[in-house]
């Protein structure tokens, strides 16, 4: 179950306003991206009991939309995940950030299913 910060009709509403596609990031090139330790911030869109569980070593999680916005720069590239591509927690804080003038911004859509099936590391207390 994808749980996030914003209920199911928020989402729907966020989602159905922008006629754009979101722009992605797939398992190799963000994998490659964490390998070389390039600057850019990696945050998982679920709730705080979800970034315990398990998350993407290197992520960062924010308990409000407040602290996601004042914690992050407009300018940084930003790509944010979930659980897999049913889940729109992901897609939700995308479109919140391009609202909010965030210019760099992707969505990892694969989020932990993906990341996990492919055999690569998690940290977290179910890890």
């Amino acid at each position: 179950m994808c749980r996030h910060l914003l209920t199911q009709s928020q989402v729907d509403v966020m989602t159905s306003a922008h006629s754009e596609e979101v722009k992605t990031i797939d398992r190799d090139e963000l994998s490659a991206k964490l390998g070389r330790g390039d600057a850019f911030r990696l945050v998982m869109s679920l709730n705080e009991w979800a970034y315990r569980a398990k998350h993407i070593p290197g992520s960062e999680h924010f308990n409000t939309p407040e602290e996601l916005l004042s914690s992050l720069r407009p300018d940084e590239e930003i790509v944010v995940y979930c659980t897999s591509p049913d889940c729109h927690a992901s897609v939700a804080m995308y479109w919140a950030l391009l609202d909010a003038g965030y210019t760099n911004v992707r969505r990892y859509a694969g989020g932990l299913t993906d990341w996990e099936s492919a055999g690569l590391p998690l940290e977290g207390d179910w890890a």
